[in-house]
């Protein structure tokens, strides 16, 4: 096979921005807006949420700039972490990201897909009528067939080179947002006055709403706990595992610094168009679930599907299938943009010596294709499990943890490397870093103390990385 020594830069910004904003909107605000509202229980903290996660993502984004500017290579935060600490805690990362962080996004946004296929194709129902496969307890739906096709169909296009990849990304991308603000702007067009009127009346009573299995229940029917003191600050942690989820992947663009035109420019300020337009459309369609759903219909949701239950009401019975029709273009772009980028990490790691030596080969299409199918067969494994979501709600302490890693970074770097080229600095310095890395820290407070079981998995995932870097680079040595 004839291979190639060097990526070829051919995404211009607009490309790098439909991949942040792309990589980032999956199906979590089509979803996840039910359970922080059985968290937080009012209308006010469930956009102060939103709000929240869309300031630390803005933060984190532009202070990514200044790395991306300096560091313009493939492998985007691996190399930072490398950089700025040692190469350990760069390889902590790359392994998390391998065996868990972007393998499960791709195996859970894969699965959504399926979910809401389901709609149109009832054999990709995840019911015990579509399972093909059962040992003990253990089940293989259709769907998760599906889903692992759908993977290895969008892994085989990227393997072919960057141009079929951006080309997906796009389109599918400029589909999703147009999809998205027509949805919003319907919504606030069938706006209900009294239905906005009664969400707003206790804006800021944070509660906690449980309800029994009949979800026809009135808001008034509904059991609310008040929450105050400690019980207030668990209730937000719990939400911003969901919002975080959904708001996540927005620095894959930095993984394929290599094959951007003019990347110390183009990275940091796609970070910032592509985050800004994201955050801009959850925060609004928030507000557009709060017009035309009451509070406790968002709650409980039929199978947290909130954006399902607001088409029905702009649409009528027909918004159900165009919600569904959304996601699987929002997931299948999703896909496209986490399976492009993630290959880019195993490839630095490789050429550092600390993966298999031929995910750091090219193919003659100028792209990491081994690392490609590496990166597929761990993500159809997730999807098998059926695990892919536990997994990921266990990792998002660890995702916290390496953001506030490598924004630290900056400072870091700014003492280790003061002659260093800087073509962007990182917007607000040192006071938005430093706020950034108190909230991240902040939130993992939070989660190890009510959540505990959402951080000590992926801790343990994380730590099993140390013996595998010193076998990596033992491994290494005798090559050398």
């Amino acid at each position: 096979m004839i291979q190639t020594t060097s990526f070829k830069p051919t995404l211009g910004l607009f490309d790098a921005t439909m991949i942040v904003a792309g990589s980032m909107i999956g199906s979590g605000i089509f979803i996840v807006s039910a359970d922080i509202t059985r968290n937080v229980g009012s209308a006010g903290w469930l956009i102060m949420v939103w709000l929240i996660t869309g300031f630390m993502t803005l933060t984190a984004a532009l202070s990514y700039g200044e790395l991306s500017a300096m560091f313009p290579k493939a492998g985007g935060q691996y190399v930072y972490l490398k950089e700025s600490y040692n190469p350990l805690v760069g390889f902590l990362y790359g392994w998390s990201f391998f065996s868990v962080i972007q393998t499960g996004t791709i195996a859970a946004v894969g699965v959504a897909f399926c979910k809401f296929a389901g709609y149109f194709f009832p054999w990709l129902e995840l019911t015990d009528a579509n399972v093909l496969l059962m040992i003990g307890s253990f089940k293989i739906y259709l769907a998760q067939i599906v889903s692992i096709l759908l993977i290895v169909f969008l892994t085989y296009i990227n393997t072919l080179g960057i141009k079929g990849g951006k080309l997906i990304q796009t389109t599918f991308t400029m589909t999703k947002l147009l999809s998205l603000f027509g949805l919003i702007i319907f919504g606030f067009i069938m706006a209900k006055s009294d239905v906005w009127d009664a969400n707003w009346q206790h804006a800021w009573s944070m509660q906690k709403m449980t309800s029994s299995a009949d979800t026809s229940l009135n808001f008034d029917a509904t059991i609310i706990t008040p929450l105050l003191g400690a019980a207030a600050i668990g209730a937000i942690a719990a939400s911003m595992v969901g919002s975080i989820f959904s708001s996540d992947a927005w620095n894959n663009v930095t993984f394929i610094a290599g094959e951007i035109k003019n990347p110390k420019k183009n990275i940091g300020f796609s970070l910032f168009l592509g985050t800004l337009i994201v955050t801009i459309i959850y925060v609004s369609a928030n507000l557009m679930y709060l017009s035309v759903l009451p509070l406790h219909d968002i709650a409980f949701a039929k199978a947290d599907r909130v954006a399902v239950a607001a088409s029905n009401v702009i649409f009528g019975d027909v918004g159900t299938y165009v919600i569904a029709l959304m996601i699987m273009i929002s997931t299948f772009g999703c896909n496209n943009g986490l399976i492009l980028a993630g290959a880019r990490v195993y490839y630095t790691m490789a050429q550092d010596g600390l993966f298999f030596k031929k995910a750091g080969a090219l193919n003659k299409n100028a792209v990491p294709e081994w690392a490609l199918w590496a990166q597929c067969i761990v993500a159809s494994l997730l999807c098998l499990s059926g695990k892919y979501g536990d997994l990921l709600d266990m990792v998002s302490f660890i995702v916290v943890i390496f953001y506030v890693l490598t924004i630290a970074g900056i400072f870091i770097l700014r003492k280790k490397m003061p002659g260093a080229e800087r073509p962007y600095k990182a917007f607000g310095y040192p006071v938005l870093p430093a706020l950034y890395m108190l909230m991240g820290v902040a939130f993992c407070v939070m989660l190890i103390i009510y959540k505990p079981s959402f951080t000590w998995p992926g801790l343990i995932i994380t730590l099993i990385g140390i013996p595998l870097y010193y076998l990596a680079v033992r491994n290494s040595k005798k090559e050398a």
